[in-house]
């Protein structure tokens, strides 16, 4: 098993590599939390740090890594309320620009830049139907996919 260290170490590796990491926030088997993902050091470029909920760690992983990507490499400029239609098919996500909650807190961040430096971005993903946490009819429960806040 490897140490906290170690694992700091390694993804200090990874970060030097890509310019950026996403950690994986997974619920205590006792509690009932939800799990997230956030992306870690886009900082050091001064962007926004993405999140996303509710979502298995290797989709939200890859999901996170396609937009980094995009701010990161191509530019690409995601603002409050923004639709992002190419990042999950057939599905649009919304980007939803709020601070961290108590249920959604990119704690690794914060404590490697601070908190009054760290700005989020969260993706917000729809139901089947298409529906956002915050439209009528939004066919799963409110804890399934915490927001930031609202479009």
């Amino acid at each position: 098993m490897s140490s906290p260290d170690d694992s700091l170490r390694q993804q200090q590796r990874h970060m030097n590599d890509v310019s950026w990491s996403v950690t994986a926030v997974l619920p205590n088997p006792d509690e009932p939390d939800v799990p997230f993902a956030n992306t870690f050091d886009l900082i050091g470029r001064d962007l926004p740090e993405l999140v996303i909920a509710g979502l298995h760690p290797l989709v939200a992983h890859q999901l996170l890594n396609d937009i980094a990507d995009r701010v990161y490499h191509s530019g690409q400029r995601l603002t409050h309320g923004q639709p992002v239609g190419d990042l999950i098919i057939g599905y649009d996500a919304v980007i939803v620009d709020e601070p961290a909650t108590g249920v959604l807190y990119p704690g690794a961040a914060y404590a490697r830049s601070g908190a009054h430096r760290v700005r989020l971005r969260q993706i917000a993903w729809p139901d089947i139907r298409r529906r956002f946490p915050w439209d009528d009819g939004y066919e799963d429960p409110a804890h399934v996919q915490p927001l930031l806040g609202h479009p």
